[in-house]
């Protein structure tokens, strides 16, 4: 051979070393490859050799003992929505793959990334109602984006590769694998874990087409009275910064939903609040009244929209998403515009003007001024004796500067939180939106923490919520999670008795809920806590929280029958806000 021969000849291909490895060792080395560092999970017999095998990978691989599989499915969201990755959970056959399916639910109307693994009977005894099987597969189809059952450990590599794929591309969602014990047993040649980076017919990323671009890019141009509404599609696509060069670009208004909450500065001179049943009175009211309306990661969700008949009939539709199901499903778009807004909203910036909408901007701080007055300063500095939960928020802004991370249960509480907390940096309002899963707040908020150790994580609950998955606070005991909790207690389920104030005569049924001494209870776990009901108390106390050097538990006892306001009311349209 010359020795230019030698020089131009292709080298053999290496071939990949092949190694015997069980399929539990093949579940843990594919979490290693996608750079898992956290799994939550609870142990039992049909994911049994899972665990044993992470028994030798406890040194790579952190394995935080939930108390229940649902607190475990909610912790792994709450590490999702910290950290930006994809949250990880184990669960065992039967009542444990079921307790993850309302987790599931949560995770898919929210766009949550989520790889859980459920153990399974033997391959062998599927279908025979075999002890603790359930088919996993069919009931939790209608919740996840994906779910497969694995029965031959060979499947195990590329399964994982999809799940993975498929939770994190596109629009996020929840994909559910379950593995036969029989395939976690199974020895095979292992060749490597090779990621996924496309699967037949699944488009995650549809094609952007310019045209539209330029079609939304002239209805903004000639547009009077625009108005954005944002919701998470930003965040999810960590296009924070590209839209806010969008707004300031264009100098239009811009509101947000309840889970776009934190993609954009609370102060940032353009953002004109929240919207929806609960939100400002402004982006409400001026809903109806704008030329255009660009929806950009937002669904058109009935607490935000009201009566749809009545919905910014007057106004231009353009609607920016990654997910086409989304566009023209409950607000028809005049320009719909397909894509990862990651990508789509930098060309709209470009094609748009330089413009400030002075004159209506104003109007939206002519309807907050209202509000001010009407509602927010009564919630802010009340003048009677109870406390109110906006004071509660209000205190904490100070305190935290608006750099912490909150976590929301569902309720009274939520809304009020969402109204009054401040943010300086995205990912850190995290709550369940869609599915407004009580529960959620306790075990998420411990799933942040280890998403984004280095941050403050706040829970705020509500007496009825944290009755639901209070058991977490084992998890946080065992953990060592550094935690502040707060409960905010008026010894109601306080948004449903809001309802039943407001629209069935005060006919309060089963809405008077008793509770246990919450700070004794803490304290029976090992967390430090107090109880606080006069306000003299509160920001000291506050205080106390944040420095302490572990988790804390605040009750803080506030007004039994404070109501949470603005209102639009059921069937109402978004423009029949009310103030009180």
């Amino acid at each position: 051979m010359s020795s230019i021969e030698a020089l131009t000849e292709k080298p053999a291909p290496r071939k990949k070393a092949i190694t015997s490895i069980s399929g539990s060792a093949a579940v843990l080395e594919a979490f290693l490859a996608e750079g898992v560092d956290t799994i939550f999970g609870y142990p039992g017999g049909a994911i049994m050799p899972i665990y044993d095998a992470l028994y030798d990978y406890q040194e790579r691989l952190k394995h935080i003992l939930v108390r229940h599989e649902q607190g475990g499915i909610h912790a792994a969201q709450g590490y999702a929505r910290s950290s930006g990755t994809t949250g990880v959970v184990f669960a065992t056959s039967g009542p444990g793959a079921t307790n993850l399916v309302t987790g599931l639910a949560d995770a898919m109307i929210d766009s949550t990334p989520l790889v859980c693994i459920t153990g399974q009977v033997f391959a062998h005894l599927l279908g025979t109602d075999a002890f603790q099987e359930t088919d996993v597969i069919n009931i939790t189809t209608p919740v996840t984006k994906w779910n497969y059952q694995v029965t031959d450990a060979t499947e195990i590599p590329s399964v994982l590769a999809k799940a993975f794929y498929i939770a994190k591309s596109g629009r996020p969602g929840p994909v559910l694998i379950d593995i036969t014990k029989n395939a976690q047993l199974q020895k095979f040649d292992y060749e490597g874990y090779t990621p996924c980076e496309h699967i037949r017919s699944y488009r995650p990323k549809p094609i952007v087409r310019k045209e539209y671009i330029k079609e939304a890019a002239a209805l903004i141009n000639q547009a009077k009275k625009p108005f954005v509404l944002f919701g998470q599609g930003v965040i999810l696509g960590k296009a924070e910064k590209e839209f806010q060069a969008f707004i300031e670009k264009s100098g239009i208004p811009a509101a947000w939903t309840i889970l776009g909450l934190s993609a954009l500065p609370t102060d940032h001179p353009l953002n004109v609040g929240m919207l929806g049943m609960h939100g400002n009175y402004g982006p409400n009211v001026l809903t109806n009244e704008c030329d255009v309306l660009i929806a950009v990661g937002m669904r058109f969700d009935d607490r935000v929209t009201g009566r749809l008949d009545k919905y910014a009939k007057q106004a231009t539709i353009i609607h920016l998403d990654i997910d086409p199901a989304e566009i023209d499903k409950n607000v028809k778009a005049t320009v719909g515009v397909w894509g990862d807004c990651k990508e789509t909203l930098p060309l709209l910036t470009e094609y748009v003007e330089q413009k400030t909408h002075s004159e209506w901007l104003q109007k939206f701080k002519d309807y907050q001024a209202e509000e001010d007055k009407t509602v927010i300063h009564d919630e802010l500095h009340p003048t009677t004796d109870q406390m109110t939960m906006g004071e509660v928020i209000d205190s904490l802004n100070e305190l935290t500067g608006g750099n912490a991370i909150i976590v929301t249960d569902v309720g009274q509480h939520q809304m009020v939180a969402c109204r009054y907390a401040r943010f300086n940096n995205t990912r850190s309002n995290i709550t369940s939106g869609g599915l407004g899963t009580m529960g959620f707040g306790l075990p998420a908020a411990i799933g942040a923490k280890f998403g984004a150790p280095e941050r403050t994580v706040v829970a705020i609950i509500g007496d009825g919520g944290f009755q639901m998955t209070l058991q977490e606070l084992g998890t946080i005991m065992q953990a060592e999670v550094n935690v502040k909790i707060i409960i905010l207690n008026n010894r109601f389920l306080g948004m449903v008795r809001q309802w039943q104030q407001l629209f069935h005569d005060k006919r309060y049924s089963f809405v008077d809920i008793a509770s246990p001494d919450f700070v004794m209870l803490a304290k029976s776990y090992g967390i430090a806590g107090s109880s606080i009901e006069d306000r003299k108390d509160l920001k000291s106390t506050l205080k106390k929280m944040l420095e302490h050097n572990g988790s804390y538990l605040l009750e803080v006892i506030v007004g039994k029958e404070n109501n949470v306001f603005p209102m639009v009311p059921q069937g109402c349209s978004v423009s029949e806000i009310r103030l009180k």
